[in-house]
């Protein structure tokens, strides 16, 4: 009976594993077959460019969710960070893109800090710097969209120029997806995270570091998010306090659909990448299909629960509050 149950056990975990990259295929292969425009290359280097803005910001929170944290200051502070690029790209240049995501790194220590020092949790301390920098977007922008002039727009060809007939924003998503891959994959804060995220109490026994290893996913889940805010200004070529008011949903499901498991312990960059697609994939079938803009966060809810209720450990909770 208990080898029975570990084979049960061990089939589920395989079906978990492929069935994201299985439902990828078949989404790409149903869309295809429904809008064969869908399949040519000039729509599938538009969906990758897409997508390259929504992994990045979903790779920043694959670090926290891997701890079995949460991180809903996402949005407000990819928003904040092109407002920091529009205000002082003009006197700053390439420099104000440091500045946007060393902003981005301060708030992450912050948030932070304030779970692992206060104890504060994580979804708590990250929703209230949420509510900081959305506030700060909308008093340094003066409540305002700021458009980038042709003058500021030049130094944005690293996001919206291409080399070999690939955009420089894909360039850009495969480098930060081989640095976080590095990151969680061939380091000891990749397996302390993980570690972590399985059991914290034994993490902590066994000598880890916790509350600096969370400290950190919280600092590198905010850089992300700044870094996609300011490849967000430069292809829309302006900065807003609601630039990417939109993305929090797709971000967090990106990530669970791909397999990372919501309590954590469970999961890869590699795994966010698939699920970042997903999401893309469903948002452009839904825009073929003539599905409402506004209702396709439906969809995305909806998904989400669904992914959830696959990937979550119910041993970690045996009481849902």
């Amino acid at each position: 009976m208990p080898m029975n149950s570990s084979l049960k056990r061990l089939n589920i975990d395989r079906l978990r594993h492929w069935l994201p990259l299985a439902t990828l295929i078949i989404l790409v292969t149903v869309v295809g077959v429904m809008e064969p425009v869908f399949l040519q290359p000039s729509t599938l280097l538009q969906l990758a460019s897409d997508t390259a803005v929504l992994f990045i910001l979903a790779t920043g929170v694959t670090f926290v969710i891997m701890l079995g944290g949460i991180d809903l200051s996402l949005q407000s502070m990819a928003s904040f960070s092109s407002v920091i690029v529009a205000l002082t790209i003009a006197q700053l240049g390439y420099v104000s893109f440091g500045l946007a995501v060393g902003t981005g790194i301060l708030a992450g220590f912050l948030s932070g800090i304030a779970h692992v020092k206060l104890k504060i949790p994580s979804f708590i301390a990250t929703l209230a710097m949420g509510g900081v920098l959305f506030s700060a977007a909308l008093v340094a922008s003066k409540e305002r969209s700021i458009t980038l002039g042709d003058a500021e727009r030049s130094y944005q060809t690293w996001v919206t120029g291409s080399h070999f007939g690939i955009p420089n924003v894909i360039i850009v998503g495969l480098i930060v997806l081989i640095v976080a891959h590095v990151l969680q994959a061939h380091t000891r804060f990749g397996r302390y995270s993980a570690a972590i995220g399985a059991g914290e109490p034994a993490a902590y026994a066994s000598g880890v570091k916790v509350d600096r290893q969370k400290i950190f996913a919280y600092m590198l889940s905010a850089g992300f998010a700044a870094l996609a805010g300011v490849i967000l200004a430069g292809r829309l070529s302006s900065g807003s306090p609601t630039l990417a008011a939109e993305m929090l949903l797709p971000s967090i499901a990106a990530v669970v659909v791909g397999g990372t498991a919501i309590t954590g312990g469970v999961g890869s960059i590699w795994r966010t990448l698939v699920g970042s697609l997903i999401i893309s994939v469903v948002r452009i079938g839904m825009t073929f299909l003539s599905v409402n803009i506004f209702a396709q966060n439906i969809v995305f809810g909806s998904v989400l629960v669904l992914a959830v209720a696959v990937t979550i450990d119910r041993s970690k909770i045996p009481i849902v509050k």
